[in-house]
């Protein structure tokens, strides 16, 4: 995200990338402590983009619970808090992912450029894919099914598959790695 001056004020879209509406008092917790909160987690992640996403996501998740909490007369007593720790576990869910991937053994080929095009073919599918192709990759990462994905975009587990698969074969052509 980049530095801001203390004169700037930040902001965030009312709706997240998912099309979920946020809350007027969600966003207003969230514009006044949406700077700190997203540079921390850039430090953490190292991808901007994917922070003000996450933190868009956890606004409109902590949006749907405050109309919960409305409704059954139980208020949010520290809005700002409770959506600083909506976010930053998301962020763990993220960094744990990242965490164990490292982990895993690589397997060395005598051929490096296998691994150099495996890299390649993920940054150029992040950097094409829509919004939500890219939420599915993360879901994906983060251990979510199919069939949970599809519940979460109103579709089946295969039409969830089906478009990660179809993104990630334009992805290849482009690349001239497959016909």
């Amino acid at each position: 995200m980049g530095k801001f001056r203390s004169e700037d004020r930040f902001r965030i879209s009312p709706v997240d990338n998912l099309g979920r509406a946020i809350d007027p008092t969600v966003l207003g917790a969230a514009e006044e402590i949406g700077q700190r909160a997203v540079e921390y987690a850039e430090k953490l992640l190292g991808d901007p983009a994917l922070a003000s996403n996450l933190f868009e996501d956890a606004a409109a998740a902590v949006s749907r619970v405050l109309r919960m909490k409305k409704e059954s007369n139980q208020p949010i007593r520290n809005l700002q808090g409770y959506l600083f720790r909506a976010f930053i576990r998301r962020v763990s869910k993220i960094r744990q992912t990242e965490l164990v991937v490292a982990d895993r053994p690589q397997t060395r080929s005598n051929n490096s450029s296998v691994d150099i095009e495996s890299k390649i073919l993920v940054d150029e599918f992040l950097a094409r894919c829509d919004p939500v192709t890219r939420d599915i990759l993360y879901r994906r990462t983060q251990g979510f099914s199919w069939k949970e994905i599809g519940v979460v975009y109103g579709i089946s587990a295969h039409a969830a598959e089906s478009r990660f698969s179809q993104a990630l074969q334009r992805v290849r052509k482009r690349l001239g790695l497959r016909e």
